[in-house]
């Protein structure tokens, strides 16, 4: 049995989900796949994972996997103008890269607009590996983020949201009759730091927005399978502190030939300014405009906004709770990327 989430939650509750996925090659048809016997299912009232059981698979397609608010829109923009060879889109992104597991679509809309697509499909999703089918030649990316901008990014995200404009989304797309069954959202402070140590000590599935364990257990269902070689980690600390060369190291996990002079254009164009300006092309969803600002979905872009709210107690409970929940590897990488020196927790770990 399906164990369902807080309905107001972007975290979600587990259960087991048989896979019945169809793999299909890159024309279409029936090909060979690896698909898993058996998936975590992560439901709520944002999105269902139980929705990718449903999706035929191409062997070239990707999967962006991430925790929200770290980065997922900038490397869906990156993947689009390597795939399409672009620095602009003739259509928003959302409709070229869907959040297909999100409920404020009609799933089989959503993948007849996906089989369609003659160029290689990638895909987002904020549910972690083991709850996505895994196909042999589908490459599988995750972005991870310092959890404590991830917790302070979400915070404004969350009061960017018209809460009507996406429950009425997901009225027309599912329904609501699973919304008892779901249950009462939490009810959250005011206070941004008392949200913050609510946020770190949250349980699973319990808070809105991924809490704190739901961020390290996304990036650690990657981090076990990081020797995959269809599995492939990028970082926000990363990609501020070398865009182009990030944008090569994407193109090289995506056998996408580009020139030198590509990636710098590719790179320019995929600044944080140059997003915000064209937000409207490239926010999620935005066909049921569920924002109240497209622009105000990008907002600072940067690293280390949380040394602006937490004092050396709150810090020394954090790396603590880190430590108890992730291995020492696993929580250098997601504070600190692969360079390692961008916001990585020192005291503790």
């Amino acid at each position: 049995m399906v164990k369902n989430a807080n309905p107001r939650c972007a975290s979600s509750e587990q259960g087991r989900l048989p896979a019945s996925v169809v793999p299909q090659d890159a024309q279409g048809g029936p090909g060979s796949g690896d698909v898993m016997s058996e998936l975590v299912q992560y439901r709520n009232v944002v999105f269902d994972s139980g929705r990718w059981a449903q999706f035929p698979f191409r062997s070239d397609d990707i999967v962006i996997s991430t925790p929200p608010k770290s980065g997922t829109t900038w490397v869906q923009t990156i993947c689009g103008m390597l795939v399409l060879d672009a620095v602009a889109f003739e259509r928003p992104l959302a409709e070229i890269s869907p959040w297909l597991d999100m409920q404020t679509n009609d799933l089989g809309t959503v993948i007849a607009a996906l089989q369609a697509e003659h160029h290689r499909r990638f895909i987002k999703t904020h549910t972690p590996l083991d709850g996505v089918p895994s196909v042999e030649g589908v490459t599988y990316i995750c972005v991870g983020r310092d959890p404590r901008d991830v917790a302070l990014s979400f915070q404004h995200h969350w009061s960017n949201l018209d809460a009507e404009a996406f429950m009425g989304a997901r009225a027309k797309a599912v329904g609501l009759d699973d919304l008892a069954e779901l249950g009462p959202p939490p009810v959250l402070p005011d206070d941004p730091l008392e949200r913050f140590r609510l946020w770190v000590d949250a349980e699973p599935n319990s808070f809105i927005g991924p809490a704190l364990v739901d961020v390290l257990h996304h990036l650690d269902t990657f981090w076990s399978r990081r020797h995959d070689p269809r599995v492939v980690l990028f970082h926000y600390s990363d990609l501020l502190a070398d865009l182009p060369g990030e944008i090569r190291r994407l193109a090289n996990v995506l056998a996408v030939d580009v020139t030198e002079d590509r990636i710098e254009r590719f790179a320019a164009a995929a600044s944080f300014t140059n997003m915000k300006e064209h937000a409207d092309a490239l926010v999620p969803d935005v066909g049921n405009r569920i924002w109240h600002s497209n622009e105000a979905f990008f907002h600072r872009g940067g690293n280390g906004q949380w040394r602006e709210l937490l004092g050396e107690a709150d810090l020394r409970h954090y790396e603590q709770r880190v430590a108890d929940l992730v291995g020492p590897d696993v929580a250098a990488w997601a504070h600190g990327g692969w360079s390692g020196s961008h916001g990585a927790v020192t005291a503790v770990l």
